[in-house]
């Protein structure tokens, strides 16, 4: 790409708001359009933020040839289709999790971003947390020592959240919890074996046909003697809202806080000690390093619910925009990538498989590996 700055569109204006004054104010973007249905909702987001181009038709936005980029925020029953949309109409695509909620939509992603040269990054909040940072940067400095073991968790009550999440099979919006178990080591998932346990209420069951209150799944990782084991639940499980990874080395271990806003605890050796996660807010450029703080839904009676249960993704959403405009600008690729963000959702996809069928393994499909 030239070094002009890259022309942004941002779908869907829920939890998609939150993004966009962090676009107007990165040095490489122009935060060019917005897309909603609601037209009147559109416009008003639309002047709030003074920005003219406001589409109400997502097909008639991707004729705009000025569009870079995209950036869905929608419903995750449209991301497969808006972002395989999106890349045949030439442009990249940012998209919330997860990637989609079949194998085969995962594929066709993948080989379109193989077709056209495209970029596509899943924008998975926890592998740009604090959190995640502050352990990725004690594993690269090797304090950790050699990895042993990786954890991951997120427990959740859907209870009042649009209809379509009613009854959904908690592996199939698993990305928070395997994307940090795998984005540590680099890791692939090879395989899967995933149990179901306890059950949701009977009207919850029928739109999905999944039964299970919480469902829980070890990895095995390619090439690697590292395997993980994450944990989901959605409803009927009485559980403070948890985005979770513990992390075992053999010099040191990070065990998240059981309860939320606490500090969470390294082990060095059989000695625990609480740790004050820092913010990395140092790795942004100066124009967007407060909103790691702070954003759009940031007062009491402003707050989308992602936040309220979710403490504001952990100061993800700038490194997540940053990582993205990075890889268009040096034009390489982002993490997770297209094969990386399929090789993340399919462990959860093929995890509820599993789960149905007693715990059967699954192998990840090829398409979600390295070449």
């Amino acid at each position: 790409m030239s070094k002009k700055p890259i022309n942004i569109a941002i779908i869907g204006l829920g939890f998609g708001a939150e993004f966009i004054p962090i676009y107007q104010k990165h040095p490489w973007a122009n935060m060019y359009a917005i897309c909603q249905r609601n037209k009147e909702k559109a416009e008003e987001i639309g002047k709030a933020f003074g920005i003219e181009k406001v589409y109400t038709d997502y097909d008639e936005l991707l004729k705009d040839p000025d569009i870079d980029a995209v950036h869905i925020n929608t419903p995750i029953q449209n991301h497969a289709e808006q972002s395989i949309k999106a890349l045949k109409a030439g442009k990249h695509v940012a998209c919330t999790v997860p990637m989609a909620t079949s194998v085969e939509d995962c594929k066709k992603i993948v080989e379109e971003c193989e077709r056209t040269g495209l970029t596509y990054m899943m924008m998975e909040t926890v592998v740009y947390s604090r959190e995640f940072l502050f352990i990725k940067e004690m594993y690269e400095k090797g304090e950790l020592g050699k990895l042993q073991f990786l954890r991951g968790s997120h427990q959740q009550e859907m209870a009042g959240w649009p209809g379509y999440w009613e009854g959904l099979p908690p592996m199939h919006y698993a990305t928070h919890c395997v994307g940090p178990v795998l984005a540590l080591p680099k890791g692939e998932a090879e395989y899967v074996s995933c149990f179901g346990s306890g059950t949701i209420d009977e009207n919850l069951i029928p739109k999905y046909g999944s039964p299970f209150a919480i469902e829980t799944c070890h990895i095995k990782m390619k090439d690697s003697d590292l395997s993980a084991e994450v944990t989901r639940s959605l409803f009927n499980t009485a559980r403070q809202y948890r985005e979770s990874f513990d992390v075992y080395g053999s010099e040191k271990s990070f065990e998240w806080t059981l309860i939320e806003h606490e500090d969470s605890v390294i082990h060095t050796g059989e000695v625990p000690e609480r740790v004050k996660i820092p913010d990395y807010a140092h790795l942004l450029p100066d124009e967007i390093a407060g909103f790691t703080m702070q954003g759009v839904y940031d007062s009491d009676d402003n707050q989308h619910l992602s936040f309220i249960q979710g403490s504001g993704h952990g100061g993800s959403h700038p490194h997540l925009v940053h990582e993205f405009l990075s890889a268009l600008y040096t034009e390489r690729a982002p993490y997770p990538d297209a094969r990386q963000s399929a090789n993340i959702t399919c462990v959860g996809i093929l995890a509820h498989e599993s789960a149905m069928e007693g715990g059967k393994i699954k192998y990840l499909p090829e398409f979600t590996l390295k070449k």
